[in-house]
């Protein structure tokens, strides 16, 4: 599916994939092309729940496009802090309500050494191709299981129709 069919046919698109795979650059491209309102999705502090807050933004009006959501928590959370703030259930729960918003999952992906070599070139450091696999890997199975309940649409960033990640 090109890039133009995912941004007509859904209302919801939620983008996410680890640190320096392209999300903030498509959500801009998506955003000014498209019209959707980007809601960007920085780590939420401990004290704040998380479900409750997606809960919130998913009842908002228009298109939206998450440039990074719920996911990643199910990804990082395990990896850094030893366990994920939200459990499956809830995820799914808020999957499924991304759905009944006309909405899709788009799982960003590039090869760890890309991923690697974008983030030097952001923020001069990154993290070690081991950590950057395992992240890798962590939204590969999320997704995979996640595609039982909604709808994942997987787009390698390295394809020349997705903008290089900057």
């Amino acid at each position: 599916m090109k890039l133009d069919q995912i941004a007509g046919e859904y209302q919801t698109l939620a983008l996410e994939g680890c640190d320096g795979v392209g999300k903030s650059t498509l959500a801009a491209r998506l955003s000014t092309h498209y019209g959707f309102t980007v809601v960007h999705s920085p780590k939420t502090p401990d004290h704040l729940d998380l479900v409750s807050r997606y809960r919130e933004i998913l009842t908002q009006t228009g298109r939206l496009l998450f440039d990074r959501c719920f996911i990643s928590e199910l990804v990082y959370g395990p990896l850094h802090r030893g366990r994920s703030r939200i459990n499956w259930s809830q995820a799914i729960d808020l999957a499924e309500s991304v759905v009944e918003r006309s909405g899709t999952f788009v799982h960003l992906t590039a090869p760890p050494t890309v991923i690697q070599q974008r983030l030097l070139s952001r923020d001069g450091e990154a993290n070690c191709l081991e950590d950057i696999s395992a992240l890798v890997d962590g939204y590969r199975k999320v997704f995979s299981t996640l595609a039982d309940y909604a709808r994942v649409l997987t787009l390698d960033t390295m394809s020349p129709e997705l903008p290089t990640a900057g």
